[in-house]
């Protein structure tokens, strides 16, 4: 099965590919169903290029899965110049308003299904098949049985279906909710997530909301009762769980599905790449190239992203997905940041080179101040060691590479590096240190914003991610609060 991966941005792109998946989606402008991700736009052109041709095997899939009002329409016929720029292999459409547009002006694309068509029956596949469609990404609705009988009907046709990801408690997300509270249309890309909000229940009936004996009951069905509960001050209604198929992956190849993905373009490339790299191993050990035992450890990596409960969603049957849930389950760790390009023995040797030139300028300072200034400045550097800059020393077997910092990280503290393909790798203090790049010499600290070079005896490639603990957290318990650092 192809894996497919969410690509928010270009760089989320980078560890979408890097990670093991097969294929990425992604959103150009604001013609998708995810207008509050980066999308890409500008320049941005060039850079996917460019990683086509460090990833040829990959393939680029992108979403113009809203929906299109006549002006919308004309508004893409005037940027299609603008979308030819990009090496898209399938564009995943909704409207078919849109299809004879995108069949003239990208005639070697193909197409593909969204899942917000609702495709859940094998007429339906034949009829979009003589419309020229080659995938159909299924309804979230639909049960593997479901989907081995479509394969059935309809052998030729390539069928997609979500493995892992936030669900939407609407038929196939196509929701109204978030357009009355908001004024902002899920259809239209601009999704408030109001079903995830947290309601109150008001007045007097506090106590009897929080007993579960409050329900809901429509008029025309007698006898069918929606409990509502509501647990410290809340309750969140309409909130759906996470789906989650990566124990059940050999069941959705066994019944027909050639792709599997992944849902969250407005994810962190945290999530990206760790799901991304569970996903990609699992199938492996699907497909015999490794074991389950050795496939584990990165399934079990699931556990350290940010979700909510977990469901087999509609595979399975209805009673999974019946139940909604609140709040989720904080990661133990933040995103430190990102290992880049691994530089030279030469950029080395000019790194410790600058940091003897600052330390022979900052003696020369201080060698210019008066007795009293030098004995004030020894005072202060006594009493924090920490601020007083120290140079590289060029160590046996260790490297340099350029880092980019997300978080803060100290030099006293344990990191782990995520390395793409071999998992985690701990990093105890001592055994990296940071550099300042202007000056030559170490940082006892980086934070985001800051330049930086990351010194280790640690075998990391390009791509690896950084991460460290974020504190504060309680592995596998659900809050129903926000934590302020979203990783």
């Amino acid at each position: 099965m192809e894996l497919l991966a969410p690509a928010g941005n270009v760089q989320k792109l980078f560890y979408a590919f890097t990670f093991g998946a097969d294929a990425a989606y992604i959103g150009i402008k604001n013609f998708s169903l995810r207008m509050k991700a980066d999308n890409f736009s500008g320049d941005d052109y060039e850079a996917v290029h460019a990683l086509k041709a460090q990833f040829p095997d990959k393939k680029i899939y992108c979403a113009l899965n809203s929906i299109f009002h006549d002006a919308e329409l004309a508004a893409f016929r005037r940027e299609i110049d603008y979308f030819r720029r990009y090496p898209i292999d399938a564009f995943i459409v909704q409207d078919m308003g849109v299809v004879p547009i995108l069949q003239k002006a990208f005639p070697a694309a193909a197409l593909h299904l969204s899942t917000q068509a609702s495709c859940v029956n094998s007429e339906a596949v034949k009829l979009y098949r003589q419309l020229g469609f080659t995938r159909i990404v299924l309804g979230r609705e639909i049960s593997l049985d479901e989907i081995t009988a479509i394969k059935d009907a309809v052998p030729d046709m390539e069928l997609e279906a979500f493995a892992h990801g936030a669900m939407c408690i609407a038929y196939a997300g196509r929701c109204l909710m978030s357009a009355y509270l908001t004024g902002r249309s899920a259809q239209e890309g601009e999704c408030a997530h109001t079903c995830r909000w947290n309601f109150s229940v008001k007045g007097n009936p506090k106590a009897l909301a929080e007993s579960g004996a409050l329900v809901l009951e429509e008029a025309a069905r007698a006898g069918e009762f929606f409990p509502l509960y509501e647990t410290d001050g809340a309750t969140a209604l309409l909130s759906s769980k996470d789906l989650c198929m990566i124990d059940h992956l050999a069941d959705m190849q066994a019944s027909g599905v050639d792709a599997i993905k992944i849902e969250g373009r407005m994810k962190s490339i945290y999530y990206v790449a760790l799901v991304t790299q569970a996903y990609r191993k699992a199938l492996d050990a699907v497909s015999g190239t490794i074991s389950f035992a050795e496939a584990a450890p990165f399934v079990a990596e699931l556990d350290n992203v940010a979700h909510r409960e977990s469901t087999t969603g509609f595979y399975y049957g209805r009673a999974a997905a019946n139940t909604p849930t609140s709040g989720a389950s904080d990661s133990p760790y933040l995103l430190a940041g990102t290992v880049d390009r691994r530089l030279s023995a030469a950029a080395l040797e000019a790194v410790v080179r600058l940091g003897e030139k600052t330390m022979a300028a900052r003696a020369a300072a201080f060698r210019m101040l008066s007795p009293e200034a030098q004995i004030s400045r020894r005072a202060i550097m006594a009493a924090h060691p920490e601020k007083t800059p120290r140079p590289v020393t060029a160590r046996d077997g260790w490297e340099l590479f350029e880092y980019t910092p997300l978080n803060k990280i100290c030099i006293t503290q344990d990191i782990e590096f995520i390395v793409p393909g071999r998992g985690v790798q701990c990093a105890a203090g001592g055994t990296w240190e940071l550099i300042d790049p202007d000056t030559g010499t170490l940082s006892s600290w980086v934070s985001a914003g800051h330049r930086c070079l990351l010194y280790t005896a640690h075998d990391i490639p390009f791509g690896t991610i950084v991460r460290c603990a974020a504190g504060g957290t309680t592995s596998g318990r659900i809050r129903n609060g926000r934590r302020d650092t979203a990783v």
